[in-house]
Order: C-alpha cells, then structure tokens, then sequence
C-alpha cells in the first residue's frame, strides 16, 4: 500500500511529523527521490501550512508546493490510542522527522533514547531553530530569525540601507537540504541491518554553513563584511550592469574573461590599464571600472549584449523576474517545473527535482498533496496486514 514512485530511496518509509516549510521541505525531497513519506498531522487544523495563501479552490498551494505526494494521518499524540498507532507507524519506518522545539518529543515518551530501544534501526532527524543543545536550544526560532541571527542579512542588500532578508525563506531551505542530506548519510550508515542513529539539525547552524567566504575574510581581516549589492567581495567584474533597456549580469571570473569582455564591449584597451590588469587590481578598482563598463553597456539594449556576449563566451544573463525565469526553455528542458495537484484536484505546477539521476525517471507530474487525514483507513488496513504477515 502507498505511492510507488521508482527512485534510489524507493522502499524507504519516512514517518513526517514536520510543519510549515524546513522539515516539510526536506521530506519532500525524499519523496521526490522515492521515498514513501507518511505526514503525521494534528486533527483539526493539520499542519500550519494548510492555512497560508495562496488559495485555490480553499486548498493552500503554499501547502501544497512541499506537501506533493505525501500520505496523511491526523493523530492526536497526547491521547494514547493515537501514540499507540504512531508507534505502529514507527516500527514499521525506517525514518522519523520531527521539528518540535527541544525536550517536545521526550514529553511525549518519543525521545531518542525512548524511540532507539523500542525501534533500534529507526532513524530519529530533528530540524530545529537553534538544534538540541546550546544555550539558546530552547528558543523559538523562523527563517527570519535565523538569517538575522546567522549574518546572511548582514550581507546582503546595498550599503547604509536597512537590513535587507533574502527573498527566499533560505533559514528554512537551507535546514531542509541539511537535514535530507543527514538522512541519506544515515541510511547509507545504517546499512540493511545496522542501528539508526539520530540527525540533529539547527537552522542557524545552517546559515554559518552557507555564509563561505564570508567568515574567512572575517577570520583574515578582523572586519565584519558588508552589504555589497549585486556585487562579489573578491571577483571583478561580478555583478549586475545598466543597460540601454533593462540590467544584466556579467561574471569576468579570470584575467581571460575579462580580456574578452573589453573586446566584446569595444573596449580594447581596457584589460591593460594598469588598475585592471589583475583579479585583485579590478576588486580594488571596483568603482572606477563599474562606471566605465555602465558606460559602455548603456549605448545597446540587453539583448544585443548578452549575445555579444555569448558569443564572446563571456558568462552573462538577464536579471529575470520569475515570469521569465520559469518561461525560459532551459527550464522546460530540464523539467523543472512539474505538475501536482491540489486535495481538491486542481492542477498546480510547482518546481522539479533538480537531482536528474540516469538510472531513474523524472516524471513531469507528481502525486497530489493530501487532504488531512486523508490515508488514515488505507494506513491501518496496511498496519493490520503487515502485523498479520508477521505473526
């Protein structure tokens, strides 16, 4: 019983008692790679993301774009009957993802310790704010947090403006991708036989992950990093130009980019001036040589440049809003943008897999989002079948 969808973790039970995006993320993407995922909700109101715009047919798509292909059964798990029926779900699971605040789960007598000796090969993965130890463990925690806390917002956005958040929830994807890694690196540990071992997961943890060179020029200078804009701390040119029309991107990553892009603007001359003849002499230069390339774009449309450019094998591209990014045929091409559907039915089209695999197929479609509670008579019919088959 439950969703076949061919993968590398195909027959990999994952019990998903996640809300609202981190923990929901990272089970999506172990669903998308085959796994069966079993979403554990609250009766009544399901999950949080149930109830966040935008709405088709009185269905979230917000829920549904992370929810794809999961199966839902609501249990209520301070009432006894329904932990005894997540424990039947469990010794069953090979993965268990939880994002309740530290100390949640031992309250519940589902905590590591309770959980490895009832059901030793299971895998427990916890996604958090600020992960299971620490002195700030305890502390509720959103994307917004994190990335103020973790210093992304500190570097992103222009000079002497606000703080500025990415405009993705990257706390949130960031500890999604985390935690799916961590529990592909346990199965691959555990083994058929072995023990499950525990994934502890911190949202912030995951923005230092992420901040590179950032803290190694900290760590070299002694000095806080900035907001820079568009533009890259220690490569020149390597961020958005004006155009005649509408603004580009350019990415001169070396001395021989560089030398074809001042040939490719009309600009002979100019890899051998003195300030730019080197990586490190442009970074120092940015600014004089930021104002000569706007100058020198603003005589042509974006078009005709980021052909030139092309051609020049110069790396560069249009600054998309999503309409474009998503009508971009590289993106048909590379499937990445699929189909679900709503409970109701209604079709939505939500982002791909970007993991394309040789040995296994990337389906245009994808199962739907469930309604709550939706799996529950099929989920016990499949317990009281897999028990009758044990005994």
């Amino acid at each position: 019983m439950g969703k076949e969808m061919a993968g590398p973790l195909a027959g990999t039970i994952v019990v998903d008692l996640t809300r609202v995006l981190a923990g929901p993320y990272a089970t999506m993407l172990l669903s998308d790679l085959g796994a069966r995922v079993i979403k554990v909700e609250a009766p009544g109101a399901g999950d949080d993301a149930r109830h966040f715009p935008p709405f088709v047919e009185g269905d979230s798509a917000y829920f549904a774009s992370v929810n794809r292909g999961k199966e839902s059964i609501a249990l209520d798990l301070k009432d006894e009957a329904d932990r005894a029926i997540l424990f039947r779900l469990l010794e069953r699971a090979d993965v268990l993802v939880e994002n309740f605040r530290p100390g949640a789960l031992d309250r519940l007598g589902l905590g590591w310790h309770a959980l490895h000796a009832r059901c030793p090969r299971l895998i427990l993965a916890s996604v958090s704010g600020f992960g299971q130890t620490g002195p700030d463990s305890a502390r509720p925690a959103y994307d917004v947090i994190v990335q103020a806390m973790g210093g992304i917002m500190s570097v992103t956005g222009h000079p002497g403006q606000p703080p500025v958040r990415v405009g993705t929830s990257l706390g949130d994807i960031t500890a999604g991708l985390f935690t799916a890694l961590g529990i592909v690196a346990a199965l691959h540990a555990r083994g058929p036989r072995g023990e499950g071992s525990r994934i502890d997961v911190a949202m912030l943890d995951c923005q230092l992950a992420i901040l590179e060179n950032a803290i190694a020029r900290f760590q070299v200078s002694g000095e806080d990093p900035a907001p820079l804009g568009s533009r890259h701390p220690s490569i020149t040119p390597f961020q958005a130009f004006s155009t005649a029309d509408r603004p580009i991107v350019i990415a001169a990553g070396n001395d021989a980019l560089f030398r074809a892009l001042a040939e490719a603007l009309g600009l002979p001359g100019l890899a051998d001036d003195p300030r730019f003849s080197s990586n490190s002499l442009r970074t120092a230069h940015w600014q004089e040589l930021e104002t000569l390339l706007n100058q020198a774009l603003s005589r042509a449309p974006a078009a005709h440049w980021l052909q030139a450019l092309e051609q020049a094998g110069v790396p560069a591209g249009p600054v998309n809003g999503l309409s474009a990014a998503l009508a971009n045929p590289q993106v048909a091409a590379r499937n990445m943008l699929v189909t679900t559907n709503l409970p109701s039915g209604a079709p939505l089209k939500v982002a791909g897999n970007p993991i394309k695999a040789s040995n296994f197929p990337d389906s245009p479609r994808r199962a739907p989002a469930p309604a709550l509670d939706q799996h529950r008579a099929a989920l016990l019919a499949w317990l009281d079948s897999s028990a009758g088959q044990e005994a």
